[in-house]
């Protein structure tokens, strides 16, 4: 049993309420915000010794994920280490970023360590200074190894050049196929370039009858994180290193036409726009569709035999290769900080040392939850649990991934819509192009806006 007051606000777990891509466009309830505030309130109500530098409690607020539910078993071994007792709050996302509005915007000292979403909140919590610098610590902590993270998810905790959040869940984006289809059309491996993609799709398409070549996330919002690979193995990216919208550049009009017109080409018929993760894992899982580019996170939906009419057939390959080459996402989806305003910074830090150094990282990923650390994607034993070739298409995620899927702004969600507009033009066969243009010019006031 854990120590101190523990506070847990119910929401939905499993890949639906982990997917960073997937999540980040919810809207919040009115009843999630009340929830979120009675457990601030309770929180603050049995907040053990309330904090201050030489407290032996620390507060630590967490979300409904299964990163969370090992690591809530794993803390009578660190109390017992650490001497320390530790309060956990445990929110569903909606709640969790209603609590840290209410908190945070009020400087509150009753947080120690917080889970947040770097990609999706890390540069408002940043540029507010709700996050410690954690820099000196993770310098002077040589054990620690900060080196060992990953450059990708690591560039997402850092703020103008400090260190500000550690990541603990990763997810890279990666092919998902049909290994009977492939080989049934005469392929003897899956696709490595883009253009390779697009033949197999069409020819096993037309092999299969009532089979489309190819699913992917069509919403607008939601299919920006996909989108993203496609968009930098093009060669482009949302802005450029002056911050200056590039959604319509010559690679970015590219990107948004190839991604587009395979969904409309040869997407599942009627496609409709505004499918999530989930109805094109579904399509892809009931033997819909051969080709399926989703985050690897999502990989047991396929494989598990009571939700998948595939797993026998289904394979994984690293993100195909356009003319930048094979440029996939590989983000944090979570991440550990500390509350600037906390007054027990330090041992928020000794709680950070544990939950994110090597020895739980390693735990963590063996039990299904892939980490930041390249030590522990090289130990055998940190991927004991993963199909191989799904194994193999990490690691070439991890080499070559970039460390955002979506514009790095404080207004995710509006900059979300925006540069996800022409991707829904082009599947409805407008002129992606012209969309491109008008986009652009959108985001770049959007931006400008946000920089005032």
């Amino acid at each position: 049993m854990l120590s101190g007051c523990n506070t847990e606000v119910a929401a939905p777990t499993g890949a639906a309420a982990t997917t960073e891509g997937e999540t980040s466009v919810r809207r919040r309830s009115v009843i999630g915000t009340s929830l979120a505030v009675a457990a601030a309130m309770s929180l603050t109500a049995c907040g053990g010794d309330g904090g201050g530098e030489d407290s032996k409690t620390v507060r630590v607020t967490l979300v409904n994920h299964v990163w969370t539910e090992n690591i809530r078993k794993a803390l009578p071994e660190f109390e017992k280490q650490s001497g320390l007792k530790v309060d956990v709050t445990q929110l569903g996302e909606d709640q969790l970023s209603d609590q840290y509005n209410v908190k945070l915007n009020a400087g509150s000292d009753d947080l120690d360590v917080m889970m947040y979403r770097p990609l999706q909140e890390g540069k408002l919590f940043a540029k507010n200074k709700y996050l410690a610098d954690l820099s000196e610590k993770v310098k002077s902590d040589s054990a620690f190894e900060i080196g060992d993270f990953q450059a990708g998810p690591m560039q997402a905790t850092t703020y103008e050049d400090k260190v500000v959040g550690l990541p603990i869940i990763t997810e890279q984006e990666v092919l998902y196929y049909r290994k009977d289809l492939l080989t049934k059309s005469g392929f003897t491996a899956p696709p490595k370039t883009l253009d390779e993609l697009k033949a197999q799709a069409a020819k096993i398409e037309a092999d299969n009858p009532g089979v489309a070549g190819f699913v992917a996330r069509t919403g607008k919002a939601a299919a920006v994180t996909q989108f993203s690979s496609f968009l930098f193995s093009f060669g482009g990216d949302f802005v450029d290193s002056s911050g200056k919208a590039t959604v319509n550049t010559e690679q970015a009009k590219q990107a948004y036409a190839y991604y587009g017109g395979l969904l409309r080409d040869h997407g599942p018929d009627n496609i409709s726009t505004d499918m999530s993760w989930s109805e094109a894992m579904a399509i892809f899982t009931q033997g819909k569709a051969a080709f399926y580019t989703e985050a690897n996170s999502l990989y047991k939906n396929a494989t598990d035999p009571t939700k998948s009419k595939v797993v026998d057939s289904v394979g994984f390959a690293a993100f195909p290769a356009g003319p930048a080459g094979s440029k996939p996402y590989n983000i944090p989806s979570w991440a550990l900080g500390v509350n600037d305003s906390s007054e027990n910074k330090d041992n928020a830090w000794k709680f950070i040392q544990w939950a994110a150094g090597k020895e739980q990282a390693l735990a963590q990923q063996a039990a299904g939850v892939p980490g930041a650390r390249t030590s522990v994607w090289a130990n055998p034993a940190g991927t004991a649990s993963y199909p191989k070739d799904l194994t193999e298409a990490n690691t070439a995620s991890t080499a070559n991934g970039v460390g955002h899927d979506r514009p790095l702004v404080v207004k995710v969600a509006e900059a979300r819509e925006i540069v996800g507009q022409p991707i829904v033009d082009a599947i409805t066969g407008k002129d992606a192009a012209g969309s491109a243009e008008t986009a652009n010019a959108a985001f770049q006031k959007f931006l400008d806006d946000e920089a005032k």
